[in-house]
């Protein structure tokens, strides 16, 4: 390249900054961070990372950073993941105790950010209290085959200029929004008025029926209610009728990280008419969770307060990518959190697309195609995995063939939990048996394919 190639990134959650950290191996590339809030800080208290996706971490040289903030056993070959336990009822039943190799790496999140952030080199440029409007990109023109910037606007009303941008700004993209009616409009201009129609539905996330209560719990508190507490020492799942609860350590055992689930399914893919995160009382959960067995009350009374989630996922997109633009992340592909697979997908979507934006045939005149092989290789990937997400949560919450009030009762539930439970492993097998590599391999054999 004849000069740098200038790449800006709107947001600066876990799959930006990876992106960020990832391209910082080229130096003849210039990175620009735009984060909307006043500051880099994630919202959320857990973050769990599969070996899938900590081995791009260890790729990129967090490994031992991260492992300094984690908690982890690096001599422990098959980990606890969780255990699986039946809690709505008066004497809860452990069903199931989930090990894999490796095992779940779960951060407290500002931890987790923190050591990216260190990894990120002064040369990448970052900017705060930016929050990206739209952005105009010129069309393509086959007289002058070096294009023309892209202009980012912001709600400040300034601008920026850049070679390529990628949306990393979450499940609320503007990045998104504005791509998605650029699509639209090429469609309707060439006369696909059903695929225009269609992408100008998905500019903006769905409701996908259930609301997360979320929590941290000093490890002390719940400690002197139950000093045996088994949540002190391991993840857990308990699961219920429609509703769900997820709690394990985190900050080195000093937090326990805890999230209650409420699903309505009749309402998924709606809108919702409240706000995405609302601080709401302890007594908006007590209702529906007061039959649940006594350690689950032990939590419930040690949460002074919730952050209440409306779970939002991204319409399934056709395509990540439109000319220079790129998308990443929850901007890209909002799943449901069920499986602890959004962030690893958001880090496998950075790196990916790092690698083959440094590689040396990467040139200003070919990113429009070196972004449709990004799209090939990573959309496949990224969908799958919000659809095992999905999957998770009907399993999560008993809505499973078979499983009804009258089977439980009859005493015939442990064949069906045990069916769960082995479904829900079948789904997380890839997490530990495959990696990156082969994805990152064969995008960079297209790439190299197609400037022959």
């Amino acid at each position: 390249m004849s000069r740098k190639l200038t790449i800006a990134i709107c947001g600066g959650g876990v799959g930006g900054l990876t992106c960020a950290v990832a391209l910082s191996r080229n130096n003849n590339i210039q990175v620009d961070i735009y984060e909307a809030a006043s500051r880099f800080a994630e919202i959320g208290a857990g973050i769990g990372v599969w070996p899938r996706g900590m081995r791009v971490l260890q790729a990129l040289g967090l490994d031992r950073e991260l492992a300094n903030v984690a908690i982890v056993d690096p001599e422990e070959r098959q980990k606890v993941v969780f255990e699986f336990r039946k809690g709505d009822q008066a004497e809860g039943q452990s069903f199931y105790t989930l090990k894999t190799p490796g095992g779940l790496t779960t951060f407290h999140r500002p931890d987790f950010q923190s050591v990216l952030l260190r990894h990120v080199p002064p040369s990448c440029r970052t900017h705060t209290n930016k929050r990206l409007v739209s952005y105009t990109q010129p069309p393509p023109n086959s007289r002058h085959p070096t294009p023309s910037p892209i202009t980012l606007h912001f709600q400040d009303g300034t601008t920026a200029t850049c070679d390529l941008l990628i949306g990393a700004d979450g499940v609320r993209s503007s990045v998104r929004a504005t791509l998605v009616r650029e699509l639209a409009g090429a469609a309707m201009a060439e006369g696909r008025a059903r695929e225009a129609e269609e992408l100008r539905h998905a500019d903006k996330a769905l409701w996908s029926g259930i609301c997360a209560y979320r929590a941290t719990i000093p490890s002390d508190a719940l400690r002197a209610r139950i000093p045996g507490h088994r949540a002190l020492r391991e993840p857990l799942v308990y699961f219920g009728k429609d509703t769900q609860l997820t709690v394990y350590p985190v900050a080195r055992g000093k937090i326990i990280n805890f999230a209650a689930f409420r699903a309505q399914y009749s309402r998924e893919n709606t809108t919702l008419d409240a706000p995405y995160i609302e601080e709401v009382p302890k007594e908006a959960l007590l209702h529906e969770f007061r039959k649940w067995e006594p350690e689950v009350q032990a939590l419930f009374q040690c949460v002074p307060k919730y952050s209440r989630w409306a779970i939002h996922v991204t319409p399934r997109l056709p395509t990540f990518v439109s000319g220079r633009v790129a998308l990443l992340g929850d901007a890209a592909h909002a799943m449901l959190p069920f499986q602890g697979t959004g962030a690893g997908q958001a880090i496998e979507d950075g790196y990916l697309l790092a690698a083959l934006l440094i590689h040396p045939r990467t040139t200003l005149s070919n990113l429009a195609q070196v972004l449709h092989i990004y799209d090939a290789v990573r959309r496949p990937v990224a969908q799958r995995a919000a659809a095992k997400a999905r999957e998770a949560s009907m399993l999560y919450t008993l809505n499973y063939p078979g499983l009804t009030p009258d089977h439980i009762e009859n005493g015939h539930a442990a064949e069906t939990l045990g069916a769960i439970a082995d479904r829900i492993r079948e789904n997380w097998v890839w997490q530990w048996e495959t990696t990156l590599d082969d994805d990152v391999n064969r995008a960079i054999r297209m790439l190299e394919a197609s400037c022959q």
